[in-house]
């Protein structure tokens, strides 16, 4: 299936798509848009952004075709030997699952704009893309094809989706190796910041998260600068990630370095270590997995260590950021609610970070529960084997296990029984904090590396100088209260920083 994506006017922030296609034998096909893309667990309704949608024969002449479904477009194909599909996709959102177009750049999800046949996801695909003429660049982690400018080509769709495209005039910076491979760094207004030291930070990251797998599987790797404010997206030899040089000096190098750590890692850790339920994937409904807090919170989890390895964070730095974990999981009450299975499998109707609105909220996060369990299985191993194996271990073994021998992922009883395996013992108590809201024993845990913790209740007052104090189950919510004074409004700010 070949493609071409232009943008002859890119104020008007649409993609005009050209599709060129001999389709098989019979008498009509089905075209689809997925409604997600993979690492974005939400239903995206990419079908609703396409108009102008025309078909014709290898002679010219115009198909009728009709919709399917809510992502379907269904076109007669008896004695057609070749189609010709054109459409548009309008682009309104500045966002890491969604395309977007405008006067100075265009990033693509392949997910939103390029759409396949019916049961035919494992065609293969060759992309050309058209910049607006004043443009002269396209950054992908696609091969490129031979003699083609700005040509590219995907041996089937999974590949395709996985791969994003930014166009634009864009900066790229000076590449580096680790063991031979390529790694580049390019993106949209990049802005000003020490651009040596951003390389040769994200080289210790590049170098410590694949020294602790053991294995670089990709030809080339590419970290996709989209501009600030608009998340980030692993995928198989690239991330798309936000960033801007004002953004980097606002955040500070830390927040951003374990943004990238994170993104990073994820090729490892989803991409390939990974829940079977995630891939191949259902780009009509979604992919749900009770594992979620495997493949993004013990990502989470392995951000500040691999920090630390890379002499970016502290010990201090490290234990900080753990701290706030517990923290976080701990004075919400919707722990009391929702195992960390259950937030897993319902984020496609909660969210990534939990419902927010509720009057009382009883769900939780993965990004938050899952680096805590995180730390308390890395314990838990140590202890079992005298600190001879470690959660690394059953990373290493569920990558070479699942994903190198049998190119598949690993199911929950596979995951149970490999930890089992590492650490000589099925740790069952530990599993009931991912599929029951248990109360984790952090004492006896933390214990096990010589490290304490405060569970011990406090008394907080229900009234305060600038802000009311609603009791809500077992936490708070703490507002500035009506009409407050200008010495009031001072206290609540103040205090609301203290974070005491």
């Amino acid at each position: 299936m070949k493609y071409v994506v232009s943008m002859e006017d890119p104020a008007s922030h649409t993609f005009h798509v050209t599709l060129d296609y001999k389709p098989e034998k019979s008498d009509s096909l089905v075209l689809k848009m997925p409604d997600w893309t993979p690492g974005y667990y939400q239903l995206m309704n990419y079908a609703d952004n396409v108009a102008e949608f025309s078909v014709k024969d290898s002679d010219g002449n115009a198909l009728e075709w009709k919709r399917s479904g809510k992502t379907g477009w269904v076109i007669p194909t008896k004695a057609v030997k070749r189609l010709t599909v054109e459409y548009d996709v309008k682009t309104t959102r500045k966002f890491v699952a969604t395309s977007y177009l405008d006067a100075e750049h265009g990033y693509i999800t392949p997910a939103s704009v390029f759409m396949y046949v019916d049961q035919k996801i494992k065609t293969p695909a060759e992309v050309t893309i058209v910049p607006y003429k004043e443009w002269d660049r396209v950054a992908t982690g696609l091969d490129s094809i031979a003699k083609k400018r700005f040509s590219y080509s995907a041996p089937d769709f999974d590949i395709l989706y996985d791969s994003p495209f930014l166009i634009g005039n864009l900066e790229e910076l000076p590449a580096f190796e680790v063991k031979g491979i390529p790694h580049r760094f390019i993106g949209y207004k990049l802005g000003e910041f020490d651009k040596a030291k951003l390389m040769s930070d994200i080289r210790k990251i590049v170098e410590k998260a694949s020294a602790l797998i053991g294995d670089i599987p990709y030809k080339h790797y590419t970290f996709i600068a989209i501009g600030p404010g608009q998340g980030g997206i692993e995928h198989l030899n690239s991330t798309t990630i936000s960033f801007s040089g004002e953004q980097l000096n606002a955040r500070g190098w830390d927040g951003m370095l374990g943004f990238i750590t994170h993104e990073y890692f994820h090729h490892y850790n989803v991409k390939r270590i990974r829940p079977v339920e995630l891939g191949p994937f259902d780009y009509e409904n979604g992919s749900r997995t009770n594992m979620l807090w495997v493949s993004e919170g013990l990502t989470v989890y392995y951000e500040p260590l691999i920090m630390k390895a890379a002499g970016l964070y502290t010990t201090d730095k490290m234990l900080e950021f753990f701290k706030n974990q517990i923290s976080n999981v701990e004075n919400k009450p919707g722990r009391l609610h929702q195992s960390l299975a259950q937030a897993s499998a319902q984020t496609w109707s909660d969210g990534p970070f939990g419902r927010t609105g509720d009057e009382v909220n009883k769900t939780i996060s993965v990004y938050q529960k899952g680096p805590v369990v995180g730390l308390l299985f890395d314990f838990a191993i140590r202890h079992e084997t005298q600190n001879k194996k470690s959660l690394d271990n059953v990373m290493r073994k569920l990558y070479n296990d699942f994903y190198k021998k049998k190119n598949r992922g690993f199911t929950e009883n596979e995951l149970r029984e490999t930890i089992a395996k590492v650490a000589g013992n099925p740790l069952e108590e530990l599993f009931s904090y991912i599929y029951t809201t248990a109360e984790p024993d952090y004492k006896k845990y933390l214990g096990y590396a010589g490290l304490d913790i405060d569970t011990s209740p406090k008394e907080i007052s229900e009234t305060k100088d600038g802000v009311t104090v609603k009791r809500i189950e077992k936490a708070f919510t703490i507002t500035p209260m009506d009409n407050p004074t200008e010495l009031q409004k001072a206290i609540f700010a103040g205090w609301s920083k203290g974070g005491e």
